[in-house]
């Protein structure tokens, strides 16, 4: 089996699954946020249940409209808050103790290698760079694991991501699956486990796998994943408080295709709009008059994407005629980013930096687009008005992309300016 079919068949008390096969399949952990949770909620207290299956394996983390933006977002929020309460749940993330969800939860160690984990945000996906089958639901779903604890889905087929090689200078984790969506497009992987394997990946650090499993929606996938290593190990040991399982797929067994890429001939990417599936290399690009960037998100938000930007931007300044936004994705992140002195380098270049939130990413609030105004962006999706007025555009980038184009108020290779 693969590792995804491995866990799945674990979890549903089966020594075998085969892609196809509907199962119904023990959750250790279940996730909402205040845009999805009151929904699920409310389906919960339709039933007449008056006890969660397990207050430990429950996480709310209200991390989209907060800081509040308005009166509903504040309503949706007090939902959350008043269900934590009522059901005691250990991983209930108030204000002050907030992160944007899926950077929040590997580093709090409330999720690990051999989980099983469904989120009601399509992003859920992120947690398989842990070696985790992880995969985004709907709030009625989530509502049914608050009452059992399980989830009834379809086992879904594989596909083998092979990147051999290493990256070359500047391109990141979010390149590899920029240019991954760019060449089988957004309904290349539908339904399906993206599996990532190689050299190339086993030399990247877990902020870029991160990265790259939590894009895997964007292929239409139901999940991506990792096999857990030695960094794995690493990033868990002194965060994950259960017993790890390290699953991995025996050799021979079966994918629905396998793709093959050689790293070192990946450049930076750019996707254009409004899909991400529209990538080409930042060199084709570059030029692109931007009117803001943001720097941030459940994607690109963690410290390593933050140091990238620092390195590009200390001693310089945003182009006058632009907005940088950045946002580091947890309060630990933010804390670290203090300490190691590049929230000042950001203030001195005259950016933005905000408290975690998911607001721009999704058009919520802290930055939204006005019509005709371009943003390049470390956030994960581009459609039409994804970030604000409909007919604004949105380009994805990676961080050092990002800050480069920030200095010069266009798409710009990192190169560019590393250079000079």
């Amino acid at each position: 089996m693969t590792i995804t079919e491995k866990i799945i068949a674990d979890h549903s008390g089966l020594k075998e699954v085969h892609p196809g096969q509907f199962v119904y399949a023990h959750v250790d952990i279940c996730l909402g946020n205040d845009i999805t949770a009151p929904i699920a909620i409310e389906e919960f207290e339709k039933t007449g249940i008056s006890k969660v299956f397990d207050p430990e394996k429950i996480v709310l983390v209200p991390d989209h409209f907060t800081p509040n933006k308005d009166i509903k977002s504040a309503q949706q929020s007090k939902v959350l808050r008043i269900f934590a309460e009522k059901h005691h749940l250990k991983h209930y993330f108030e204000i002050g103790r907030v992160g944007i969800e899926h950077a929040l939860l590997p580093e709090q160690g409330i999720v690990g290698p051999g989980d099983l984990v469904i989120g009601a945000d399509s992003h859920t996906c992120t947690y398989g760079a842990l070696g985790a089958f992880s995969t985004g639901v709907g709030s009625t779903d989530l509502a049914a694991c608050f009452a059992t604890g399980k989830v009834w889905l379809k086992v879904p087929e594989s596909i083998k991501f092979v990147f051999h090689g290493k990256v070359k200078n500047w391109t990141s984790g979010k390149d590899l699956i920029l240019y991954t969506i760019g060449k089988i497009g957004v309904d290349g992987a539908l339904y399906k486990a993206m599996e990532f394997t190689g050299s190339a990946i086993s030399n990247l650090p877990m902020d870029d796998r991160f990265a790259i499993c939590n894009m895997a929606i964007e292929a239409g996938a139901k999940s991506g994943i990792i096999a857990p290593d030695k960094n794995t190990e690493d990033y868990i040991k002194s965060r994950f408080r259960r017993k790890p399982i390290m699953y991995h797929s025996d050799p021979g067994c079966t994918y629905a295709k396998t793709y093959e890429f050689h790293a070192d001939e990946i450049s930076p990417q750019v996707a254009l709009p409004s899909l991400p599936e529209n990538t080409k290399p930042v060199e084709e690009v570059s030029g692109i008059k931007i009117d803001q960037v943001v720097i941030g998100s459940c994607t690109n938000g963690r410290i390593s994407d933050l140091r990238i930007a620092a390195r590009f931007l200390k001693g310089k300044k945003v182009h006058p005629a632009l907005r940088l936004i950045i946002f580091p994705a947890t309060q630990e992140i933010y804390k670290q980013a203090i300490q190691e002195g590049l929230i000042e380098i950001f203030i001195d270049a005259e950016a933005v930096v905000s408290t975690p939130t998911c607001g721009p990413c999704l058009g919520g609030h802290m930055g939204i687009l006005a019509e005709g105004e371009r943003a390049l962006s470390t956030t994960n999706r581009n459609f039409v008005g994804r970030m604000g007025h409909p007919k604004s555009e949105i380009y994805l980038c990676s961080p050092a992309v990002a800050a480069a184009s920030a200095i010069t108020g266009k798409i710009t290779p990192p190169d560019e300016i590393m250079k000079n």
